[in-house]
């Protein structure tokens, strides 16, 4: 999706800093009874039923005794006796195949969105035939899109000269940006908040009004937006990971969320989220009054039937904002 020529351009250390925790996996709360959770993951290297290397990604290589006398051992026993948050397992040469098949289909007409899927689908096949295994699998049932499925997705939310564009806000300031913008052959310019603070001048510290001093600015610099979001950063941060249906919805509904200009193809998704909120809803209460549970198949034909769902995720075939979920959200 990065074009060959992409510029990188107006970000501080700092503001790099804050898009890394804007995307980093967050940790479930630890309560007084659970343990201090492990920070940092071990790989393990086995062949022939045999454990060869172990490395923590903070300590260093680890001692071979206690796991290769339990050998085999899951990936997440792993990363429970070794106080970690994740673990790799690999056997010995999986690595090398899959790199092997990845030069093999590759072609010079692929450009970095298909090298990465390919590669993706490569590894996959690994951890089916399991000789890699990984701990947490997150992205375990998530179906993998398509180029089509992606280049038409971008086609859709931001053509060809036109840019996409995050802003968060605390207060009265302008906590951190991103603007993407489209060339013909991927996203040319990444664009950071630096570029465009001193044309910010002084914020009211309502991000409602602000967001379009900077929508702007960023237009004057990126092009034209296709699509913009607007929020302070912890509303955005907690929306990440919110499994509740029609979260997204509803905070656009009460303006925690400002999506200006938005796609036509977006505004729909986001009704039919909104419905399936309310349905829930309307169900729950109905449910206390309903407990032989005779009114399910009337639920069910209202839920397929008013709201569109019927065979709606498998025509979709994937979902990024339930992808990202699962990604920034830790089980353990």
């Amino acid at each position: 999706m990065l074009a060959p020529d992409v510029r990188f351009q107006g970000f501080t250390g700092r503001d790099w800093q804050r898009v890394v925790e804007l995307f980093t996996p967050e940790r479930k709360a630890r309560t007084s009874r659970e343990p201090e959770r492990g920070a940092g993951g071990v790989f393990a290297v086995h062949a022939r039923g045999k454990l060869r290397k172990l490395v923590h990604s903070r300590a260093g290589r680890l001692r071979l005794d206690d796991a290769a006398r339990d050998w085999p051992l899951s990936a997440a026993e792993l990363a429970r006796r070794h106080d970690a948050s994740w673990a790799i397992k690999l056997e010995s040469g999986a690595l090398e195949h899959v790199f092997e098949q990845l030069g093999a289909r590759l072609e010079e007409r692929h450009d970095l969105l298909a090298q990465s899927l390919t590669l993706i689908a490569l590894v996959r096949d690994e951890l089916t035939r399991g000789t890699i295994e990984v701990w947490p699998d997150r992205l375990r049932d998530v179906p993998l899109p398509t180029v089509a499925m992606v280049e038409r997705t971008l086609d859709t939310v931001c053509p060809v000269g036109n840019t996409m564009l995050l802003g968060l806000f605390e207060g009265d300031e302008l906590w951190t940006s991103l603007a993407l913008r489209r060339g013909a052959r991927g996203f040319d310019l990444v664009l950071g908040p630096e570029a465009v603070r001193g044309e910010l001048g002084l914020l009211s510290g309502d991000f409602r009004r602000d967001h379009r001093h900077l929508a702007r600015a960023v237009a004057h610099l990126a092009g034209p937006l296709s699509l913009g979001c607007y929020a302070e950063w912890h509303t955005f941060r907690a929306l990440e990971v919110d499994p509740a249906p029609g979260a997204w919805a509803l905070a656009v509904a009460v303006r925690d969320l400002v999506l200006h200009p938005v796609p036509p193809a977006m505004a729909v998704p986001l009704g039919l989220d909104a419905g399936r909120a309310a349905f829930q809803a309307l169900r729950s209460v109905v449910t206390r009054i309903d407990t032989m549970g005779v009114l399910d198949p009337a639920f069910a034909l209202v839920r397929d039937v008013a709201l569109g769902t019927r065979g709606a995720d498998t025509m979709r075939g994937f979902d990024p904002l339930e992808i990202l979920r699962k990604l920034l959200t830790r089980e353990r």
